[in-house]
């Protein structure tokens, strides 16, 4: 810093303190600059229509009255815009810090379930008369704004559950939660969510997950959701398997056969307020980045793994989403719902481009862990409900027989 900047810089300083607007950082100044071909250029790009589904944020502009001179009031470097706040104009140095946060504390979790009575005709199947048959709609990327995307798999599927069969399920994961909150007066099912550190250990950050959460392992009622799920055509014949992987030197190849839908149901509740934040100051640790599975922040889920005890080796490879109430984007007003915002969100990389998936009660998303990119959008109005678990696949090992041969015949 020139000594002509670090004067002009006290002299700013010291007005600042004489007013008695100071330290509010909010006043604004106009300041006029001169006209440049960058500017210009800045102002006038034309930017490409997308498609209407597609949200768009951007910030608008604002007419202030400009100077007839043109020179900026302040010694200042050019900016794009004709206004600057005061907070801009002084030295970050000389800028308050932000209180520390103490480190959350790992803790020691375990998850455990009261025996919950599933009634014989609970997702049953063929469906009954009355309800709809269960639509799939697999997303082209190539007609979205994400054309990137091209070979990444995602299916939509409706009418999965009944609204009716959505509400009873529901019922039924907040009567198996062990866990009733500390007020005895209160039975409240739903606990905080905490994030997930490693096997058998998580943290409650609240300034980054602010959300309710109950977990119920039920194998059963998952058996009976991927019955439901299969009515769909084609799913069953796309889910079979993931293709191979040749192991040269090895004598085998490797393979993915579906095996089942995970156990664990992530019975996840957002009202308004409650987030997932995109930043956090100082920022999570990056174990906490790297292990993401259920979290509304721009991730890609990770896989989750277990190994039985005749050596079977299992992995997760495809997230579900079961929507369980409406939301007025998808269902409309009409029949009363209330939930705005909410949308599970495939992104870019860089967080410019997006596809909506809107809730809808009965609604089943189903897409890849690897290389999809997507966030939930906050809830603006009303109470979001949904189900998040995975799809296990066994790993198969082959044996190359012409590998084999072929080492044989060159040893001879």
């Amino acid at each position: 810093m020139s000594l002509r900047e670090k004067r002009w810089c006290m002299c700013l300083l010291l007005r600042l303190q004489a007013s008695s607007s100071w330290p509010n950082p909010h006043i604004e100044l106009p300041l006029t600059f001169n006209n440049s071909a960058n500017n210009s250029d800045h102002h006038n790009n034309h930017q490409p229509s997308t498609p209407t589904n597609i949200k768009h944020h951007s910030q608008t502009s604002q007419n202030f009255p400009k100077k007839t001179s043109k020179e900026p009031i302040f010694p200042y470097q050019e900016r794009k815009s004709d206004i600057m706040p005061i907070a801009d104009l002084i030295p970050a140095a000389l800028k308050p810090k932000p209180p520390k946060r103490a480190a959350p504390k790992p803790q020691k979790t375990s998850y455990t379930s009261n025996e919950v009575p599933i009634p014989p005709d609970f997702l049953s199947v063929p469906l009954p008369a009355s309800a709809p048959a269960v639509t799939l709609q697999k997303l082209d990327w190539s007609k979205t704004a994400l054309p990137e995307n091209g070979p990444l798999y995602a299916v939509v599927l409706d009418n999965v559950l009944t609204p009716d069969e959505c509400a009873q399920l529901l019922r039924m994961a907040e009567a198996s939660a062990t866990d009733r909150g500390p007020d005895p007066d209160k039975d409240e099912p739903w606990r905080p969510a905490m994030v997930n550190m490693g096997p058998g250990w998580e943290i409650l950050e609240p300034e980054y997950r602010n959300s309710d959460r109950i977990i119920w392992d039920q194998q059963e009622v998952v058996d009976r959701l991927w019955g439901r799920c299969r009515l769909a055509p084609g799913l069953e014949e796309q889910l079979a398997g993931i293709e191979g992987v040749r192991r040269p030197g090895k004598g085998f190849e490797t393979s993915w056969v579906f095996k089942r839908f995970n156990k664990r149901m992530r019975f996840l509740k957002y009202q308004k307020g409650q987030f997932f934040r995109r930043e956090l100051s100082p920022p999570p640790p990056l174990i906490l980045l790297s292990r993401v599975a259920d979290f509304d922040i721009a991730h890609c889920d990770g896989p989750y793994g277990e190994e039985a005890e005749d050596g079977t080796v299992l992995r997760t490879h495809y997230t579900v989403h079961l929507y369980l109430n409406d939301s007025v984007a998808e269902a409309g007003k009409d029949i009363g719902a209330d939930l705005v915002g909410g949308a599970t969100s495939f992104l870019s990389g860089d967080e410019k481009r997006k596809v909506d998936v809107d809730p809808k009660a009965g609604r089943v998303l189903i897409f890849q862990h690897s290389r999809l990119y997507h966030s939930g959008d906050d809830v603006v109005k009303g109470t979001k409900y949904t189900m998040r678990t995975d799809i296990l696949y066994e790993l198969i090992k082959t044996k190359i027989e012409d590998e084999a041969e072929g080492d044989e015949a060159m040893a001879a």
